[in-house]
């Protein structure tokens, strides 16, 4: 209470901003497929907090500073779950890398307006995708933070022609890979894939672990069964062979009863 009697009222940090989580499906798909990978990727590090999606408060006092970046990475706090993140309550970190899933309604947003805040706050990195290929040409694009100004990361290119751009930051490629088209179907715009420079493995959601796992089975049970049967196989062929063998010595045995010697017929 202050002097003249006047209770301040506490501030309020709302935990969600009422936009939807994202306006198409492709939006949402990637935006939810990065924040898995990128968890699983550093789940055996408890200083990580891999998110998307989630309001950023960057200003004690101020309910107006916020952010909230589809994906984002931040090092150095514990990567316990969260319904709205204070900087001032986490020692002052903030996202080192930030991927937003970009689109013609929010190209003002995501080229000029965010870049800004982003470099202002001192995110190392920042990428743009657009799923759809509304605009963004290429789908991908890198830029990390030199002096307070971002500069463009390159796109490379890999030995299979796949298009990429490396994160520092994650020690990850962010890839471009084309999926394949059906028959007498436009191509298709390219998919964003994060690739492990160091493994050479592209990273899974747990569904594409569970479902290569799966496929690992079955094709170790088809193997198997290959192996079964060429044993089946051998089998018989060794039986065959063996009832070849007593018929020979029966046929002799009968030759031999009738005076003849089996060796004088060969």
């Amino acid at each position: 209470m202050t002097e003249t009697g006047f209770v301040p009222q506490a501030l309020i940090y709302p935990e969600a901003d009422g936009q939807p989580i994202a306006e198409s499906d492709a939006t949402r798909d990637y935006l939810l497929y990065s924040v898995e990978v990128l968890r699983l990727f550093f789940q055996s590090r408890r200083n990580i907090y891999v998110s998307g999606n989630l309001l950023i408060y960057y200003e004690e006092g101020n309910p107006q500073a916020v952010l909230s970046p589809d994906v984002f990475v931040i090092f150095g706090v514990n990567h316990r779950k969260r319904r709205s993140y204070k900087a001032w309550q986490e020692g002052g970190k903030l996202p080192s890398f930030v991927l937003e899933i970009t689109s013609m309604t929010t190209r003002r947003q995501d080229e000029v307006e965010k870049p800004q805040i982003y470099a202002s706050l001192g995110v190392q990195e920042y990428f743009q995708y657009d799923p759809t290929a509304d605009y963004l040409q290429p789908q991908l694009k890198g830029f990390h933070l030199v002096d307070g100004v971002y500069q463009a990361l390159p796109l490379g290119s890999t030995s299979d022609l796949i298009e990429f751009i490396h994160s520092r930051v994650l020690g990850l490629d962010l890839q471009l890979q084309a999926p394949v088209p059906a028959l007498g179907v436009l191509p298709l715009p390219k998919e964003l894939r994060f690739f492990d420079p160091q493994t050479g493995l592209k990273l899974l959601t747990r569904e594409e672990v569970e479902q290569a796992r799966e496929q690992a089975e079955q094709e170790r049970d088809l193997a198997q069964q290959e192996r079964d049967l060429a044993q089946q196989e051998r089998d018989l062929a060794q039986q065959e062979r063996d009832r070849a063998q007593q018929r020979a010595e029966q046929l002799a045995a009968k030759l031999r009863e009738l005076g003849i010697d089996p060796e004088q017929l060969r």
